[in-house]
């Protein structure tokens, strides 16, 4: 199993990027599958995730309605579409999957700054 995270970058605040994570070894339509992130000095977040069943998603207070979730079963990769983004944003973004254990990605930097 592995996850890969990529579309991290420097953008300014307003702006908005998107992250992705493919998996291989399972399908992401088949188990929960969630976004992370942790800032210097702070505790890892929970920012977003997707169940399996009815696709239904949740989200951090911090990112409602600016962050939105979604996954393509066909590429087998979870999304992270990010707007409107704040210099609080600043962090590494992490993919977690939790299936028959928790599998993670490596992380990808997001820096949000003018």
């Amino acid at each position: 199993v592995q996850l890969v995270e990529s579309g991290g970058g420097l953008v300014q605040p307003g702006g908005s990027l998107r992250l992705s994570c493919t998996a291989s070894g399972f399908a992401v339509s088949a188990y929960p599958m969630s976004w992370y992130r942790q800032a210097p000095g702070k505790e890892r977040e929970l920012v977003a995730s997707i169940m399996n069943y009815r696709a239904t998603t949740t989200y951090a207070d911090s990112v409602k309605g600016r962050f939105d979730i979604s996954r393509d079963n066909a590429r087998n990769t979870v999304y992270l579409q990010m707007n409107s983004l704040k210099p609080e944003d600043t962090a590494v973004y992490l993919c977690a999957a939790f299936t028959w254990r928790e599998f993670w990605g490596q992380g990808t930097q997001v820096t949000v700054s003018s």
